[in-house]
């Protein structure tokens, strides 16, 4: 059938089972509008405040359903725009497809009105991304971009495509059935029999998981490679949920903010096994402390990934869903009991805990109560900050893709824009974005977008009325200059959410913390929180910069 180049867009975005995009109309886009405009029974269009959040919502979508993300944007700014977001979804391999508008071709490369090379800009965080001169590759090009961001170590593409192309016709054919993936490497019996080695003699095995483990949809091969190895398990930030953290098995987090729990079993362990994580600088602290009196066995589907960071000594390349397949099939079930003790008596000695705040509430029992009134059910997304960190220390997260944060950028702004995505992605569970008051002023004109599309997300914001984790910093290691972290801005949290049409609540103190929790989840529309804090709660365990992950400092 003979389409225009915008209507192929559509007809591709509908075999690729694309139900909902995030974006922001311009001039360079008109043509693509218009076929959303006729294809508006067919394909969601949510039109966010501001470009970068579109992105945001986009990956928050791919984050809570492993589906790949779609956002667009026009030319110039709108495209530019995008950038914090897709590179938000590079760092931490999220399947997105951003597709975003330019001028005439024959106006490329003239300093044309709103021209920007896009595709440069984006080279650098980008998985591939193309510029499209010729209609009659549009579709191929598009599909090629979704296949991409789903296909070995997942992350974002982007197409970019000229105006006259949206407009010219050309033939198209549609798909019978999307092809299959290609499959993954696998690794060699070797590889395997060195594993299976060192795990035999090993007597104090010690399981890593990273977000690669999500990305695979390996949770239950991760669980029962735990139970059959009687071996403990501890996290990163971006595997939240992987493990159920409810399990006696569960170490808590690893890393700078990790528990003194993972820190000693890092301490103490014989041999450890990393599935799906790429050994980044806030999980080691001090590479060349790290690893040092153990082996390392690494399963990732990318092999940039080994010995990137660290040395290992197994690499096991391919699919951490497969890999963990094949070593519960050759793995025979192994008793630590002497190490489990261990792990069970350091979780009952060093607990996180927050001292009770002399005069408000902390963000532990604010936490632990949502965490309660919710069955550990809900879906949270983060903004950066110190409010990240408490999130993923006080929330048990028991299933994958309950967890949605910025982990590799760190991108203030992204967790609203990603609570959207997620809550028009997951409508059967609760979303609620945790929030510093730092980070909320980077997004908070999207409060318009809650309410006009009646999106019902939580907002709750920890308002110390600082920039917590930097001032955290200034006071460890810069004897208290506290630089540009006070904010003490005026904004008036109550009356903003309001003048855009969304309900606000305050906590003040801990007899806040349950009826206005209960008031917000009974809430069939979105909600805003003020949840006040003293600005001297700091996020404890905290390893120090060069110092060994091992180390932890408890307190300050």
């Amino acid at each position: 059938m003979l389409l225009t180049g915008a209507e192929i867009i559509m007809e591709c975005l509908l075999e690729q089972k694309v139900d909902t995009v995030f974006g922001y109309p311009g001039g360079a886009m008109l043509n693509i509008y218009d076929a959303l405009y006729q294809y508006g029974g067919k394909l969601r269009h949510i039109e966010t405040s501001h470009e970068q959040n579109a992105a945001h919502a986009a990956d928050g979508y791919a984050r809570a359903t492993g589906k790949t993300g779609v956002c667009i944007a026009t030319s110039g700014p709108g495209a530019t725009n995008l950038v914090t977001g897709i590179a938000t979804a590079y760092m931490d391999s999220i399947p997105m497809v951003a597709i975003t508008g330019n001028v005439n071709l024959g106006l490329l490369g003239l300093d044309s009105f709103q021209e920007v090379d896009i595709t440069g800009i984006t080279m650098p965080v980008t998985k591939h991304n193309f510029i499209v001169k010729d209609v009659s590759q549009l579709a191929d090009t598009l599909r090629k971009a979704f296949r991409i961001a789903q296909e070995g170590r997942k992350g974002p593409v982007l197409v970019d495509i000229p105006k006259d192309i949206t407009a010219q016709k050309c033939e198209f054919t549609p798909l019978a059935q999307l092809p299959e993936p290609e499959p993954e490497h696998f690794p060699s019996d070797q590889s395997f029999e060195r594993a299976m080695e060192l795990i035999r003699k090993s007597e104090r095995p010690f399981l890593y998981t990273g977000g690669g483990v999500i990305a695979s949809e390996a949770s239950e091969e991760l669980a029962a490679l735990a139970e059959r190895l009687d071996a403990p398990v501890a996290s990163s930030l971006m595997s939240q949920g992987a493990f159920d953290q409810s399990s006696p098995r569960y170490m808590g987090m690893l890393g700078m903010h990790g528990t003194k729990t993972a820190a000693l079993g890092v301490k103490h362990c014989d041999l450890f096994i990393a599935v799906g994580t790429r050994f980044s600088d806030r999980v080691t602290c001090n590479a060349d402390l790290f690893g040092t009196h153990f082996p390392i066995i690494q399963i990732d589907i990318d092999p940039a990934e080994f010995d990137k960071n660290v040395h290992v000594d197994v690499r096991l390349r391919g699919d951490a869903k497969q890999i963990l397949s094949h070593l519960l099939e050759i793995a025979p079930q192994m008793d630590h009991a002497d190490w489990m003790r261990d792990v069970e008596s350091w979780n009952l000695n060093y607990p996180l805990m927050q001292r009770p705040a002399p005069d408000g509430v902390t963000p532990q029992e604010v936490l632990g109560t949502l965490g309660r009134l919710t069955d550990s059910e809900a879906i949270l997304t983060t903004e950066v900050g110190q409010h990240q960190m408490w999130a993923a220390q006080f929330y048990t997260f028991r299933h994958p893709r309950q967890f949605l944060t910025s982990g590799g950028l760190g991108t203030m702004g992204f967790g609203l824009g990603a609570a959207m995505g997620a809550q028009l992605a997951r409508p059967d569970k609760r979303v609620i974005n945790i929030a510093g008051d730092g980070s909320f002023h980077m997004n908070c004109s999207e409060l318009s977008t809650l309410s006009k599309y009646n999106i019902p997300v939580i907002e709750l914001i920890f308002n110390n009325t600082v920039l917590g984790m930097v001032r955290q910093w200034q006071k460890l290691f810069y004897e208290n200059r506290f630089s540009q972290t006070d904010l003490e801005k005026k904004t008036d949290y109550e009356m903003l959410a309001r003048a855009f049409g969304v309900k606000a609540l305050t906590i003040r103190e801990q007899a806040d913390i349950e009826p206005v929790l209960k008031e917000a989840l009974a809430t069939d529309g979105p909600v805003l929180i003020n949840c006040l804090i003293n600005k001297d709660i700091n996020v404890l365990p905290m390893v120090p910069a060069g110092a060994s992950v091992e180390d932890p400092i408890l307190t300050m």
